[in-house]
């Protein structure tokens, strides 16, 4: 995994320092080795800093083909890369390196544009075709790997990080507002926006071509669930399941170096680390983050995990007190505002795996999304079913059990949870169904908004979000529409890279996904949801996938989504301070008024209450950590740009 930059100047000229501060920017993402290509005349350069994972003599970057006319910056792997090289070669191509990087030169040689839908792989990269003129670039399927980018009309800018085109002199620092209220609707932007004005987010399964000085941005890849098989058996969908993740996860065992793996104490890691265990000459490494609050901590499934595989395990503990200090440094590297702070303890994570001598990790993300493992997905069906019979006195209290930590649930009556979880027979057509209620909580937020700030928005995030939906979106059913909208927002937009790319890769960690294989994910659409969800058993069919493979305290222990503690993490409510300085200066009435986004008077009510430890609601706790998060944005991006280490 890499870091990678680049420019192209439309009046021809190339500024090598400006591209050398870019790329020096993100160093952390390729600490292994730098390398830039300038072609001069059409005013092209391109930037690469390296991890070396594969072919490690032989593999640098940027990388050209023989005549020198295709140059390649590239960030990610091509797992599928020694099968594409071997057809390769028997149509005559040679090969220079054992490298991945080579492999998408000679494919691009052969099928052009086309060559991604070959791929099997997690990438974003930029190859410079001199005889075009053509600067071709593209993102893997489901946005494991980022990519951003800046048009005008004097230059094109490209960089793995958005801080890499803030450095560049001709880009304007300020924050999108659209997409901050994306953010306190969603938890994400919706590409191509980002948080920062006039910069763009290729979107996922998008390619893109700068040529002839115009911009064009193509799909080339869709998640699909038009094509379920309604009378899929249950043996046969486990049996195509274990084959197929089992295979994923073998080709993402490729590496010239050594392969750990994350483990958090539920089915999803435990499966991965199972299956990886096959393929394993040695014995693997298995690491994990605990936490000081018992509300959080996993530690006992991941030690029956561990005493059953057998791995060689090791893992970080997590204190309040060690998010509110890295807090700063995770924003510098999630680059936008979040709600939670789960990124931090992974952060930390990815600190301790690389102070332990790795540099890749397979993880089991992807599987909630495609497979029917989150909670919201119970949700939406228990709400279904109560639709039917909204004067039910019983149905509600399915709600209450979907959620046992949440104390505050718990203590309402039926009218209340009838109208926070949106309880309305004429909504249940609405496309955003299974999302409405966790999406207007979220938007609560807004309320701590300047006036003036929220008349500006228009609330435009809604209609925003419809306007992407596919044109058959509204033919599949409910539960398949609830995957979707996980899968093509909040997956990208906040898993893979506020919780994922960013926080592994600030330590120069890559990690690999085998619920992510396009094959696992293109097969999972096909099973029919009451396989997925067999009533309220989530993730059914992965539980009968596992079989014996994994303990069965930990195949069967209910569901249980990673978070981390918010509220305390920043404010001691026993001192009724706050636990680093910096929280005090943020929230500051001078820094709230400075940022121009916030009531004062509303932030001054809700930091006394976390000062005292009066925040117990999710609302308020994604609000405290919200705002804390804009402002570092504001402080670390817009008033300057300064590395925090």
């Amino acid at each position: 995994m890499c870091g990678i930059a680049g420019t192209i100047d439309f009046r021809n000229a190339v500024d090598e320092r400006t591209l050398g501060t870019m790329i020096g920017l993100v160093d952390y993402r390729g600490p292994d080795a730098m390398g830039t290509y300038f072609d001069r005349k059409l005013g092209v350069g391109l930037a690469h800093a390296r991890l070396s994972i594969i072919d490690l003599s032989n593999g640098k970057q940027p990388m050209s083909n023989d005549d020198g006319s295709l140059w390649i910056t590239f960030n990610g792997e091509i797992f599928n890369y020694i099968e594409l090289r071997a057809a390769l070669m028997s149509r005559g191509y040679k090969f220079k390196t054992q490298s991945d990087t080579e492999v998408i030169l000679r494919m691009y040689e052969e099928k052009g544009e086309d060559c991604v839908k070959d791929f099997n792989g997690q990438w974003a990269f930029a190859i410079w075709d001199a005889k075009r003129r053509k600067l071709f670039l593209s993102r893997d399927r489901v946005g494991v790997r980022p990519l951003f980018y800046r048009w005008t009309p004097k230059n094109f800018l490209f960089a793995s990080e958005i801080k890499s085109l803030l450095a560049h002199p001709g880009t304007e620092r300020a924050i999108d507002l659209e997409a901050l209220d994306q953010i306190f609707t969603f938890w994400h932007t919706l590409p191509p926006k980002t948080m920062f004005k006039n910069i763009c987010e290729l979107p996922p399964g998008h390619s893109m071509a700068v040529e002839g000085g115009k911009l064009r941005v193509w799909r080339y890849w869709q998640l699909d669930y038009s094509s379920i098989d309604w009378q899929m058996a249950e043996d046969e969908a486990a049996a195509q399941l274990l084959d197929l993740l089992g295979d994923a996860a073998r080709v993402r065992l490729r590496s010239d170096v050594p392969v750990g793996a994350y483990l958090s104490g539920g089915l999803d890691s435990s499966l991965v680390t199972a299956l990886t265990m096959r393929y394993c000459g040695d014995r693997l490494r298995t690491f994990s983050v605990t936490f000081e609050d018992s509300e959080f901590d996993e530690s006992s499934y991941q030690n029956d995990v561990v005493n059953f595989l057998g791995t060689a395990h090791t893992s970080v503990h997590c204190t309040y007190q060690d998010i509110c200090d890295i807090f700063p440094q995770v924003i510098w590297h999630t680059e936008k505002a979040i709600l939670r702070t789960a990124p931090a303890p992974l952060y930390l994570l990815s600190r301790h795996v690389r102070d332990n001598g790795f540099k890749v990790v397979l993880t089991g993300e992807g599987s909630d999304e495609f497979l029917g493992g989150y909670d919201i997905f119970k949700e939406a069906k228990i709400r279904r079913f109560w639709s039917v019979n909204p004067s039910s006195r019983y149905r509600p209290l399915l709600l209450k059990r979907l959620y046992p930590y949440l104390g505050n649930l718990q203590r309402q009556p039926a009218a209340y949870l009838q109208a926070f979880f949106h309880l309305n027979s004429s909504r249940r057509d609405h496309p955003f169904f299974s999302h409405l209620p966790r999406w207007e909580l979220t938007s609560k937020l807004k309320a701590l908004l300047l006036d003036s700030v929220k008349h500006d928005l228009e609330n435009s995030a809604y209609m925003e979000m419809q306007s992407r939906l596919p044109e058959a979106y509204v033919q599949w059913d409910g539960f398949s529409q609830a995957q979707y909208l996980e899968a093509n927002g909040l997956l990208p937009g906040y898993i893979l890279s506020s919780q994922g790319d960013r926080m592994s890769m600030a330590h120069s960690v890559e990690g690999r996904y085998p619920f992510l294989d396009h094959r696992v994910i293109e097969y999972t659409c096909k099973i029919p949801p009451k396989l997925k969800m067999k009533v309220l058993n989530e993730k059914y069919i992965l539980k009968k996938t596992a079989g014996s493979l994994i303990p069965s305290s930990v195949k069967n222990r209910p569901k249980q989504p990673y978070r981390a503690p918010d509220a305390r993490s920043f404010f001691d409510p026993q001192s009724q301070r706050a636990r680093t300085s910096y929280v005090d200066e943020l929230l500051s009435r001078d820094a709230i008024l400075a940022s121009g986004i916030f009531d004062s008077r509303a932030i001054e009510k809700l930091a006394d209450r976390a000062r005292k430890g009066q925040i117990t609601g999710a609302r308020e706790s994604m609000a405290l950590v919200g705002v804390v998060s804009t402002q570092l944005v504001i402080e670390q991006f817009i008033n300057n740009l300064r590395r925090c280490n």
